[in-house]
């Protein structure tokens, strides 16, 4: 039986994909292919690569990202993701999607065309950086002269770029919606927005999905709580082990 990842959107958040995958592998389950948007993505590009989940905690814990970060000097974002390109060549040295161990299909918006596009062959790192590419934040990314951003925009879980290709869709959704969390900041609108114009085009792709794991304990991290990353790779962790006698049924029984 042929698995499929699909690892959804959720900056900071994304930590606990690491913290489910570490989980799911302990349990044998072995991915046949992987779909990401934005940290996801990246997450997913990085398993790929053949770095185990805790190797790959410890990458996101030792990398300063502000640091590669530069002003943008046009009208189109607060800055620019170009020399971040050079930190991810550190890891993902062949930039290849045909190097990966495993099958990645790596979501981003065309923001010209108002399309999704997805990058499964060629180049590896500049669509992965595309696929992060908050609008707003940051400015729009350049490819083959085409601007794009952030693959949430319009797909933040893509359930069916994988589902006619595996037996099985196992999805991780780390942006649960919770309430009782208050706002106070624009920062926080601005979360909050995003997050609810992400989840109304989501809910019909969670339910094609054959098992989905949302740790709701996440809700209570916002999407840029880095310095938290211990911690969010621990929720997703031990989410995925609460539900383990169920996975492993639900993943059995469609064997």
């Amino acid at each position: 039986m042929k698995i499929g990842l699909v690892l959804s959107g959720g900056g900071a958040r994304g930590i606990a994909h690491l913290g489910v995958m570490k989980a799911l592998l302990e349990f044998g389950i072995q991915f046949d292919r992987i779909a990401g948007t934005s940290a996801g993505a990246v997450a997913g590009a990085l398993l790929a690569e053949g770095y185990a989940p805790d190797e790959i905690l410890k990458i996101v814990e030792s990398l300063s990202f502000r640091r590669h970060l530069r002003p943008s000097f046009t009208r189109l974002g607060l800055l620019r993701m170009d020399k971040v390109e050079s930190l991810f060549r550190e890891y993902l040295g062949h930039d290849r999607f045909e190097s990966l161990g495993i099958p990645l299909h790596v979501v981003a918006t065309d923001l010209a065309e108002g399309e999704m596009v997805v990058f499964e062959q060629g180049e590896l790192i500049r669509p992965l950086l595309a696929s992060c590419c908050l609008p707003g934040l940051f400015e729009p990314y350049l490819i083959n002269k085409r601007q794009f951003v952030d693959g949430a925009v319009l797909n933040n879980m893509p359930v069916e770029v994988v589902q006619h290709k595996v037996d099985f869709v196992l999805g991780v959704h780390c942006n649960p919606f919770a309430t009782q969390k208050p706002i106070t900041s624009i920062k926080g609108v601005l979360e909050r927005s995003l997050i609810l114009a992400v989840r109304s085009k989501t809910r019909e792709r969670i339910a094609k999905c054959n098992l989905l794991i949302e740790p709701p304990e996440l809700s209570r991290y916002d999407v840029y709580d880095f310095r938290h990353a211990r911690d969010l790779f621990r929720i997703g962790y031990q989410h995925a082990h609460s539900m383990k006698v169920n996975l492993l049924k639900a993943v059995e029984s469609s064997s």
